[in-house]
């Protein structure tokens, strides 16, 4: 990494989350000045280099005081729900994610933020059966991701608006994740996504372990710190609006990745129980990411097994 951020103001809206916490460490180290901002949950690291600004991202007044003075913000604040949640309470998403976004994109622009970053989702593409690239974005959703698509679409939407519609604009990167997964990931039942759950079904040795679904579903994951080594490029290097996937590239079966996890944690000795009734997500996500291998030179660095043994090992000394 460069020494493009060292001494540079940056905020990190969302401070106490799985990415923002991650994004936090890398900037320290990367010598900037680092602000981030703090809701409900409690910071999740402490150090004296970090300026932790409680607020309530969804008012006006929070958002100008969180904003000002910063050279570049990253938008990583918002409300998560897991597969249960998202199936019983869809709306649950919608309005607060759509304020927090308007609001800081609003705060960051009144400011005079050099340039913003916000972590979209690969919920905006429709159910394909290939890997999906960054124009393939047609207003076609999963249906129990329908709120969610529209809404994280809506926002890149509000993104492009002040990066190209307005006089005197504000650079915007969009970026599309992949699955993610690592330490300070969200470990909460009600809350957690995919390898989380399974994580601590192995780690707490259930028995059997209980999967929703059938387990042939088939993602992309990425490691949390590849993919924070994505999003810096990104904001270094894209000097325009540009919507970006940032993933892993490959895909992987849930089942297969159950069974590398109790074979990494040595726990053979238990069965598997898959329960169909339960909700679950979209059955296939392949991700392109040879957009962001040309423009930012960007290749994910850390196998999958190294990945899963690293957050394995991180759950089990830390929560």
């Amino acid at each position: 990494m460069s020494d493009f951020f060292r001494n540079k103001k940056v905020l990190i809206a969302g401070g106490a989350g799985f990415v923002g916490t991650n994004l936090v460490s890398k900037m320290l180290s990367c010598g900037a000045q680092v602000r981030a901002t703090l809701h409900v949950k409690p910071a999740q690291l402490s150090d004296d280099r970090i300026e932790y600004v409680h607020c309530d991202l969804q008012k006006e007044e929070d958002c100008i005081r969180a904003c000002q003075g910063i050279d570049y913000l990253f938008i990583c604040s918002a409300v998560t729900a897991g597969a249960a949640m998202m199936q019983n309470k869809p709306l649950f998403l919608l309005a607060p994610n759509a304020i927090i976004n308007m609001k800081i994109l609003e705060a960051a622009y009144e400011c005079n933020v050099k340039k913003t970053l916000f972590i979209s989702s690969s919920t905006v593409y429709p159910v394909t059966d290939y890997p999906v690239k960054e124009e393939d974005d047609n207003g076609e959703y999963f249906e129990k991701y329908f709120m969610a698509g529209w809404m994280k679409r809506y926002c890149e939407a509000v993104c492009e608006m002040y990066a190209t519609k307005i006089k005197k604009p504000m650079p915007v990167i969009v970026v599309r994740p992949g699955n993610l997964y690592g330490p300070y990931d969200d470990f909460d039942w009600e809350t957690s996504h995919v390898l989380p759950a399974f994580i601590r079904r192995v780690v707490e040795r259930h028995d059997p372990i209980s999967v929703w679904g059938d387990g042939m579903d088939v993602k992309d994951f990425i490691y949390i710190d590849d993919f924070v080594e994505g999003s810096l490029l990104a904001m270094e290097k894209l000097e325009q609006f540009d919507t970006i996937n940032i993933a892993g590239g490959n895909s992987y079966c849930l089942r297969d990745l159950l069974s590398l996890l109790m074979k990494l944690d040595a726990y053979s000795d238990t069965e598997v129980s898959y329960d169909t009734s339960k909700p679950t997500m979209i059955p296939k996500r392949l991700i392109n990411i040879d957009k962001a291998k040309r423009l930012l030179n960007f290749e994910p660095r850390t196998s999958i097994d190294i990945g899963l043994k690293n957050t394995l090992e991180w759950y089990r000394n830390t929560l």
